[in-house]
């Protein structure tokens, strides 16, 4: 794992609120994976906060995007926030069975 890479958790109800925050590699994205399939069954949404990353290496993407299918099953909706959401969200979310949505970053910003 990336010596800087961390996930910060809190819960609100049925939600469970994941920043991610430092480098992201192969490792950080297995550890991600991990813990996305330990939380999938306990919480309805899982929010995962992508505003807190530097660097993000394709290398990491890859995996977490390749391993995604780990979480068929889950009955959890996975919500990706935060301006690198679109870039780790996978994409083959209907072909697993699993809810997978990205919310832009500026989406709870007023536009004067």
């Amino acid at each position: 794992m990336a010596k800087n890479f961390k996930v910060s958790t809190y819960t609100n109800g049925e939600a469970l609120y994941l920043k991610l925050r430092g480098d992201f590699d192969g490792i950080s994205a297995h550890e991600l994976l991990d813990m996305l399939k330990r939380e999938g069954a306990r919480y309805q949404k899982i929010f995962i906060d992508t505003g807190g990353m530097v660097d993000i290496h394709p290398f990491g993407v890859d995996v977490f995007k390749s391993y995604f299918d780990r979480l068929k099953g889950s009955s959890a909706e996975f919500v990706f926030t935060g301006e690198n959401a679109a870039r780790l969200a996978p994409n083959k979310a209907a072909t697993l069975g699993l809810s997978i949505s990205t919310v832009p970053p500026d989406a709870g910003s007023e536009k004067k």
